[in-house]
């Protein structure tokens, strides 16, 4: 964690955390889209192999009085084949690992029927995200729900915590205070890839670990 987290005053992100999501809580999805920074630009970077990185410069909080710029490691990840476009049905989650068969790499794909936050396809609708809650690792397997036009994961069964899938997975309520790691998406022709992650999945210091017998 010490050598892949880049170190920010905790007290300074206490302070603007709440603030922050409030902010977030009154977007929509596209404009929330418009506040992230590119998926590649993010995760990839040309000529790196994977378990290699590189860092590079990005801006917390952007548009707001927060706004600050911080050194961040960028990872290559595998790009790993987990669904077929044609094959998805609306609101039928499917499940699979990623970025390897180690713990806590449990994650699901579904096509929302709306737009989301990341979202692939035509109506940008495909997502995927990890299936462990960020407070204390609980299950979230079987737990998407469609509620009108939102479309969220939980409660997670010990403490309650719900994310917003439309908005990159940001905590909308309970107990989690960090938003659900989603794993990034890219298509090519019917076939879907998962190519990265944003965020640090529960329970693990860096993403890529060594998994024995890979």
């Amino acid at each position: 964690m010490k050598d892949d987290l880049t170190n920010l005053d905790q007290t300074s992100l206490d302070q603007t955390r709440d603030s922050s999501q409030l902010d977030k809580a009154k977007q929509s999805p596209a404009e929330h889209t418009q506040c992230m920074m590119s998926r590649r630009k993010f995760l990839m970077t040309s000529g790196v192999a994977v378990g290699g990185a590189s860092l590079v410069s990005l801006t917390l909080y952007p548009g707001t009085a927060q706004a600050q710029q911080v050194q961040a490691k960028v990872t290559s990840y595998p790009r790993q084949l987990v669904g077929k476009l044609s094959q998805l049905k609306v609101n039928q989650p499917l499940y699979f690992n990623y970025p390897d068969e180690g713990p806590n790499s449990r994650a699901m794909l579904v096509r929302m029927g709306v737009e989301g936050g990341g979202g692939i396809g035509q109506n940008k609708d495909v997502v995927a995200f990890s299936m462990m809650c960020t407070h204390q690792g609980g299950p979230l397997d079987n737990q998407y729900k469609v509620r009108d036009e939102h479309r969220v994961v939980g409660q997670c069964p010990f403490h309650l915590s719900t994310f917003d899938l439309r908005r990159h997975g940001i905590i909308v309520s309970g107990q989690a205070y960090e938003s659900l790691p989603q794993v990034l998406l890219e298509q090519e022709g019917d076939l879907l890839y998962a190519v990265g992650i944003m965020g640090l999945l529960f329970g693990r210091s860096d993403n890529l670990i060594a998994v024995a017998g890979a």
